[in-house]
């Protein structure tokens, strides 16, 4: 008869100290990591200009991700952000160019143009929680809908034309600053702090973490499921709205083949990457600010050393894969 050994407690405890500490830590040392190797390799590494450009292309990133990490602290998946993010792009210049009906008053097209876009992908984002919520639809399809129809509702509104403009006001949400610092990556942090806030110190926080951690738990302490479940799907919408309006005010053009491509892969990864659980039940707002500037220096990283942008694509995936291993094994020890 042959008996299994097992290892000496002392083995067992830096095992579970190492696994945690890894899942805790990791992304912050993978971030200090790939500061110190540009530091080394990349060329003007240290400059403003370098640290202006991995701002504001992060800000998006960080957006879109905020409300992908409340639907995923649910159980859920949202693939229709970078699709939604094409609506809002599209619907916003037609609003201020007079496309959709004549403002004689630029300042209300201008208003209008920040506002309807996004009630309008939040109506959107609705449908994403009806289809999980009343169908029982699998997240991953139920948003999949909308991740093949959405752009093509934005090609449709547009006629598949690019939409160039130049206005100053409503660019201001990109291009404009805030006491020296960016508009969109002030918008970021407030958009982070408000998401943090949610989940550490309100009830609606509670119940959404309960509902990802144990729904059949949650549903019969009283816990409104469906509700909470169709709310994260409304915000990951709205973010998403002004994630494309951001866009497209940085680059003074709206194309419905392009804004948004591939948000949903950037988004998952920096949740992944954030220490947020992908089965749902947690969710690490700040984690997951930090795991997009992993991703957003990862990309950086490969385009200033001369590696094409597709490299990126495989290293974000190889991303998630460690990031989903590491809390795994967090998770067995």
């Amino acid at each position: 008869m042959t008996q299994t050994s097992t290892p000496p407690p002392s083995t067992a405890v830096r095992r579970l100290n190492a696994a945690q500490l890894l899942s805790r830590y990791g992304t912050f040392a993978a971030f200090l990591v790939l500061i110190l190797f540009n530091l080394v390799v990349t060329p003007n590494f240290l400059s403003w200009q370098t640290l202006n450009v991995n701002l504001t292309q992060v800000a998006t990133i960080v957006i879109v991700a905020t409300g992908m990490t409340l639907v995923i602290a649910t159980g859920g998946i949202d693939l229709s952000v970078g699709s939604l993010m094409a609506i809002s792009g599209a619907i916003a210049p037609m609003i201020f160019m007079g496309k959709v009906f004549p403002v004689d008053n630029m300042a209300l097209a201008v208003g209008l143009s920040f506002v309807v876009p996004v009630l309008v992908v939040m109506v959107f984002g609705w449908f994403n929680g009806f289809l999980v919520t009343h169908f029982s639809i699998q997240p991953i399809i139920a948003t999949l809908v909308l991740f093949i129809a959405g752009r093509g509702i934005a090609q449709v509104a547009t006629n598949g034309n690019l939409q160039v403009f130049k206005n100053g006001a409503f660019q201001f949400i990109a291009m404009g600053r805030i006491f020296g610092i960016p508009a969109q990556v002030v918008l970021m942090i407030v958009i982070a702090i408000l998401a943090h806030c949610l989940i550490r110190y309100t009830v609606l926080g509670r119940q959404i973490i309960a509902v990802g951690g144990n729904e059949k738990a949650a549903r019969l302490t009283g816990i409104p499921v469906r509700r909470v479940k169709t709310f994260v799907y409304i915000i990951s919408g709205a973010l998403a709205a002004i994630a494309g309006l951001v866009v497209v005010a940085r680059n003074s053009a709206s194309d419905a083949n392009l804004v948004g491509l591939g948000m949903e892969l950037d988004a998952i990864a920096a949740v992944a990457v954030g220490g947020s659980l992908l089965t749902g039940g947690r969710a690490n707002i700040l984690g997951t600010v930090l795991g997009a500037f992993v991703i957003q220096l990862v990309r950086y990283t490969l385009l200033a050393n001369g590696v094409p942008d597709a490299a990126a694509l495989i290293v974000k995936a190889g991303l998630i894969i460690i990031a989903v291993f590491i809390q795994q094994r967090a998770d067995k020890v």
